[in-house]
């Protein structure tokens, strides 16, 4: 495409791409129009319907790619239907599924984004317009109450006029009424009704006679409803309003707006009841329906968390009339990959089945099951033995959905894990109950998931601190708030100070010193662990190199270890990271050596294992850290650029005391030997008692660290027993 004056389209290329995306939307206009009009009550012909449609549909596409986004316009577009018409029950269905159906494709956004997010638009702009539609549907409807009101406070000044003027001008008003009027009397007898009550009712037969008011009760009347008629009939109020439900003879349900007002002779004493009524059947059913779509998932029927938090909100305020409640929160394990490997439609088919599945689980009415997002699920169970159910409602669930579901072909095994919160009505908020069930839930994953867990407040307390603990890394780094401890590295053949072990710990502002255990693991799943061992290298490089500098010639056999994490192994800057950290501190490699867990490289292949070579290659040592605890074999070792194994503690605590366990000796004597055999030096950890280190300096150790000879300290203490060594 070649540019304008100004580097941007030229104008006949501008006029194209609005040409085209003008065709664009009025393609839409032309198969919205398709969809609804023959379902509308509208007296526009298909064409002006189609052509009253276009600037509603250019609107809707503005919106669709509009920046920020803003659903406002749907909402207007959804009350401007309304007023073109198109509020009969089935016009919204159409409405919403023409655009589900033909917005992105024919509108699509300029300029281009995703399918996942222009969908997700899409969806939100129906919502909108949905909202907009049932607004702008009330809104009529109340305006066609009040003028309902007004006729019939007309209709009973009228009526009141022709009783006590003239029959013959009663009979007029009476007759020609639009709406269903009858007369009763104060016992409830129907004395006489016109022809537009009669054809609500399906015909005169209806109101038989000795029809009586009082035998049209309905399961679904208004509460009070009827002391509200008894305080009519003895006059104590001269009208109601109500929206009321009836049978008719074939047992249909007639809903309408009934208005009754009590009429009274020339003395004021009641002598009549004046009925009016509004056949509101229709419109009472698109309400019903809408809020069926509002309040459950349209992919599996399930109800949704709108109506779920409903039931909940009343469960705990105490309005169900439950004294115990259990609430259980289901989300599937590794669905994900069946979305990304098998596509949405495939996932939705797995997630349809589940549902089904987890909605036979429901034993009685006191269990509600509901769908809440992509694959989570939440039960929730009322009653006296609602502790013990909710848990035997996870594992009824857990069993159902035992047997693998079968997909496009595919017979997909399906895991969930649950998080089971219990308690008494009254006592607890909705926000910490879903809080609670999340949080169990994702203990349940975090154990293995395919189970349930209960809710437990210390274990609440622990994932709610590691929460907290995580968000607080980040700026922890940046303010500061980390510094390193040492601890000596002591030969054993002399007892001098050969160097020190470098060790990070987090001075956090609310809970004090806390160790690596603490906060290691999370700085891994967080991805910070890079940015935080690079400074811990950088520090404990600076260190050395001061170490060094002060100790003079001694200084030479001084050396820092620094421990590496897997995610730092395989990081694809750690060997130009360290090159680049050791010349900055004027440090020669051989005064590094950097520290590997045993497990890290179990099973590495020799990609894994080609930064090490590299760094070993440079002169850096590198020390098998915690060894023993992982595959315990020596013949591996062959394989790996390694110059020192440092011994796990378990070990050796049997040698703190006598008489010592000859097991430990011969275990330790071994893997000395060999280690030596293959040209590796051996440390031990964990060294507390004189009796330990004599016996580890007989089995051949080269290097011991532990309390025996210092706790971990600042680089002075390093710096003041390199010092003694030296005198």
């Amino acid at each position: 495409m070649t540019s304008g004056p100004a580097g941007g389209p030229r104008p006949r290329e501008r006029a194209e791409e609005t040409t085209a995306a003008d065709a664009g939307i009025r393609r839409f206009a032309e198969l919205w129009s398709a969809a609804v009009h023959p379902v509308t009550a509208t007296t526009m012909s298909r064409t002006e319907f189609e052509a009253h449609l276009v600037p509603l549909a250019r609107r809707l596409s503005a919106a669709l790619a509009s920046q920020p986004f803003d659903t406002a316009p749907a909402y207007e577009v959804g009350a401007a239907l309304v007023g073109a018409q198109c509020a009969e029950p089935e016009a919204l269905p159409a409405i919403l599924g023409a655009i589900d159906s033909h917005l992105v494709p024919h509108c699509p956004p300029d300029p281009p984004m995703a399918d996942e997010e222009a969908r997700t638009r899409c969806t939100r702009l129906q919502h909108a317009l949905a909202a907009g539609f049932v607004r702008e549907l009330r809104k009529r409807e109340r305006d066609q109450h009040e003028a309902l009101s007004r006729a019939a406070e007309a209709a009973r000044t009228e009526a009141e006029k022709a009783l006590h003027a003239s029959e013959a001008k009663f009979q007029a008003v009476f007759e020609g009424a639009v709406i269903g009027v009858g007369i009763c009397g104060l016992d409830g007898e129907i004395l006489v009704v016109n022809d537009a009550m009669a054809r609500m009712f399906g015909g005169m037969d209806f109101f038989r006679p000795g029809r009586n008011v009082n035998e049209f009760v309905h399961p679904d009347d208004a509460p009070g409803v009827h002391e509200i008629y008894r305080e009519l009939v003895t006059g104590q109020r001269d009208h109601f309003r109500v929206e009321k439900p009836h049978y008719r003879d074939d047992g249909s349900v007639l809903w309408t707006n009934l208005t009754v007002t009590l009429l009274r002779d020339s003395t004021g004493a009641p002598q009549y009841q004046l009925t009016l009524a509004e056949d509101i059947t229709e419109h009472r059913l698109l309400r019903e329906r809408l809020r069926y779509e509002a309040t459950h998932d349209e992919l599996t029927g399930l109800p949704n968390r709108t109506l779920f938090l409903e039931h909940l909100d009343k469960v705990l305020a105490g309005e169900s009339g439950a004294e115990r409640f259990g609430v259980c929160y289901l989300d599937l394990d590794g669905f994900k990959a069946v979305n990304d490997s098998l596509g949405h439609m495939a996932g939705d088919r797995l997630i349809k089945v589940v549902a089904e599945r987890l909605q036979a689980c429901a034993a009685t009415p006191d269990e509600l099951i509901a769908r809440v997002g992509g694959d989570e699920f939440l039960a929730l169970v009322t009653g006296p033995t609602a502790q013990q159910d909710s848990a035997a409602l996870a594992g009824r669930m857990l069993a159902a959905l035992e047997e693998p579901v079968r997909v496009d072909g595919r017979e997909l095994l399906v895991r969930a894990s649950i998080g089971v919160v219990d308690g008494a009505t009254g006592e607890i908020g909705r926000a910490e109950v879903l809080r609670s069930a999340d949080i169990t839930m994702y203990r349940a994953k975090a154990a293995g998931g395919n189970r349930y867990e209960l809710a437990d407040a210390d274990s609440n307390a622990r994932v709610i601190a590691r929460h907290s603990l995580t968000n607080g890394l980040p700026a922890a780094l940046e303010r500061g708030e980390f510094f390193i401890e040492y601890q000596p590295l002591v030969r054993l053949a002399d007892g001098t100070v050969r160097g020190a072990e470098a060790l990070v710990r987090w001075l956090h502002p609310t809970h004090g010193v806390l160790g690596p255990d603490q906060f290691i693991p999370l700085a891994e799943d967080t991805g910070l662990i890079v940015p935080l061992g690079r400074w811990v290298l950088e520090q404990a490089a600076r260190q050395a190199r001061d170490w060094r500098d002060a100790a003079g010639g001694d200084g030479d056999r001084l050396r820092v270890n620094v421990n590496l994490s897997p995610c730092q192994l395989s990081h694809p800057s750690l060997v130009s990271d360290t090159v680049a950290v050791l010349e900055d501190a004027g440090l020669c490699p051989s005064a590094l050596c950097l520290e590997v867990t045993e497990n890290d490289l179990i099973g590495a292949d020799e990609d894994a294992l080609r930064p090490l070579r590299q760094l070993a290659d440079l002169g850096v040592d590198i020390a098998l850290d915690d060894f023993g605890t992982g595959y315990s074999n020596l013949s591996y070792l062959r394989r790996l650029p390694v110059s020192t194994l440092k011994l796990d503690r378990s070990f050796t605590r049997g040698m703190q005391r006598a008489p010592i366990d000859p097991v430990d000796v011969k275990i330790v004597e071994g893997i000395v030997s060999l280690a030596h055999t293959l040209d590796l030096a051996v440390t031990v950890e964990g060294v507390e008692t004189a009796v330990q280190a004599e016996y580890l300096r007989g089995l051949g150790c080269d290097t011991a660290q532990g309390w025996y000879y210092a706790r971990p300290g600042p680089p002075e203490r390093l710096h003041t027993l390199a010092l003694a060594d030296a005198s």
